[in-house]
């Protein structure tokens, strides 16, 4: 059955006529389903009109299967979705608002060496509505709702690669920016992708204005197809040609994201490649020392490395900050979410 969250609100109305039910209902579900409620508390609308929209969508939000805090206060929600599959989502509480990070797949295509969301592949795509309710979740669990609303920013770096799900993320970009809702600005949404260049492009095209993050983390195509398979379909310069047009086209610095691995792209070879290939251009680079995973053999390179090579790209004018790794000690952290199973919970 469909996912109520799925539709945007003219599109809810437009099936509640269709299917003979009062059209100025759909905005009295959405305005409970987007404040955190679940369905059956709903008191303005008759039963048996209640009853008729459950026989046509799913109108309930997933339900959280677990949850994790870390010492640096980072909240770490598992979401059981209606097919028991299991996300994850993470909120990090920054001076300027909080921000969660969603997952757009559950598991993910894309086999990133360094990543926990690639162990096992890809399930499936998520729904608009299902990235949408973790949002909702979110906003709920730290107190809000639509009038006080308690999440201020988004990032499209949970489990999966955004891209590779285009259609229902632009699709959740929309609903997530619509005034009469959540209505969180583009402006304060990032969308990280390992680089699907035709996409990117299409992003730009399509009039989407969000903050574009791109996981490069290798300064030449050799190093990159070490630790990324999507390098050998898409080389280093594909990537930053369909950079540069989304800049053109948006108008909106790019940031680019380099985890440092020991021994595989923390040379000082490797600063002067990226210092080179970034040089001009309007982007950041936000450097990330390994949060490493279990599962893999990859290590995480020394705090001086990793400084010096924040250092050394901000002393050839390329803007660059390491970044600060929240929610480590709950597997939050960035490259750690993973899909999960209810016998792992």
């Amino acid at each position: 059955m469909d996912n109520i969250l799925n539709y945007s609100l003219q599109e809810l109305k437009d099936l509640f006529k269709i299917n003979g039910l009062k059209p100025f209902r759909a905005e009295q579900v959405l305005r409970a389903l987007y404040d955190g409620k679940n369905f059956s508390s709903i008191t303005n609308i008759p039963q048996i009109e209640k009853e008729s929209i459950l026989g046509s969508f799913n109108c309930d939000l997933p339900e959280i299967a677990s949850y994790q805090q870390s010492v640096d206060g980072t909240k770490k929600y598992a979401i059981k979705l209606f097919d028991g599959n299991i996300i994850e989502c993470v909120i990090m509480q920054y001076k300027y608002g909080n921000t969660v990070c969603v997952s757009t797949q559950v598991g993910c295509a894309m086999g990133c060496k360094f990543c926990a969301s690639t162990l096992g592949g890809k399930v499936r795509d998520l729904t608009a509505g299902e990235i949408l309710a973790q949002v909702i979740i979110a906003n709920r669990e730290m107190g809000g709702n639509i009038k006080d609303r308690k999440i201020t920013n988004i990032v499209l770096m949970g489990c999966g690669e955004p891209l590779d799900n285009y259609n229902n993320v632009t699709k959740f970009i929309m609903l997530v920016s619509a005034e009469k809702f959540i209505n969180i600005s583009q402006r304060n949404i990032s969308l990280s992708t390992c680089g699907l260049v035709p996409q990117i492009i299409k992003l730009a095209d399509d009039g989407f204005k969000v903050n574009l993050t791109i996981s490069l983390h290798a300064s030449n195509d050799d190093d990159r197809k070490v630790i990324m398979p999507i390098a050998r379909v898409y080389s280093i310069k594909d990537i930053l040609n369909a950079s540069d047009y989304y800049f053109d086209k948006t108008k909106r610095r790019v940031y680019f994201e380099y985890t440092l691995v020991k021994g595989v792209n923390d040379s000082e070879k490797n600063v002067k490649e990226l210092a080179n290939l970034l040089k001009g251009k309007v982007c950041h680079v936000n450097v990330i020392n390994l949060n490493e995973v279990k599962e893999r053999n990859l290590k995480q390179t020394t705090k001086k490395v990793a400084e010096d090579f924040v250092q050394n790209l901000n002393n050839v004018g390329i803007s660059a900050t390491l970044r600060r790794s929240l929610g480590e000690d709950i597997d939050g952290a960035c490259g750690q979410l993973r899909k999960r199973v209810m016998e792992e919970l």
